[in-house]
């Protein structure tokens, strides 16, 4: 197992890791950084002092029970549904792609592909705000064209990692694409 430093898009610190567990089966995970305290503290001071400006204007406690319910449940819903503290790909050659997000609440969302519908992985761009981004997607293979792609799979679309980054990934899921394109063959030979 080896682990790359990177940047995402954005200029945050993240960790590209990968490991391989056989010829033909890899896993490569981007992790993004941790939620910080310094930033978790400061939005519920400022919902806080906000709240207790509002308590002292109404003279209602209200205002101070409601601010700390909201600051809960809302956090409750980042943790849980926003912020993604890994990503990862497991590439299985003679299988398929498992792709899974990592929550910060230790919920893990996991979407898998079967080999037989992955056309190739590629990566593509997009402008964004006077700024082109690249990420990695999967293309899946049109059933009633084989020629065509039915869907597109975007990946790694909450760490957002550079150009870099994602050459890395590219390379090791080609490596195991080229593998499964050139086994039939050698075995319709024999």
């Amino acid at each position: 197992m080896e682990e790359r430093r990177f940047r995402s898009a954005s200029g945050a610190a993240i960790a590209l890791r990968r490991r391989q567990h056989s010829a033909s089966c890899r896993e490569l995970a981007v992790r993004c950084p941790r939620l910080q305290l310094r930033s978790l503290s400061a939005a519920t001071s400022a919902v806080w002092l906000a709240a207790y400006g509002l308590f002292v204007l109404s003279q209602n406690s209200m205002v101070l029970s409601a601010a700390i319910f909201i600051t809960l449940i809302g956090l409750i819903i980042y943790l849980h549904f926003v912020k993604i503290d890994q990503e990862s790909l497991l590439v299985i050659g003679s299988l398929g792609i498992q792709v899974t997000s990592s929550y910060a609440s230790g919920k893990e969302s996991t979407t898998f592909i079967e080999m037989g519908r992955v056309k190739d992985v590629v990566i593509n761009e997009a402008i964004h705000m006077q700024k082109v981004i690249y990420y990695l997607c999967i293309l899946l293979q049109d059933p009633g064209d084989p020629q065509g792609v039915s869907e597109v799979v975007p990946l790694f679309q909450s760490s957002k990692p550079r150009l870099d980054c994602l050459i890395e990934v590219y390379k090791s899921c080609q490596e195991i694409l080229e593998q499964r394109k050139t086994a039939p063959q050698s075995s319709e030979i024999k």
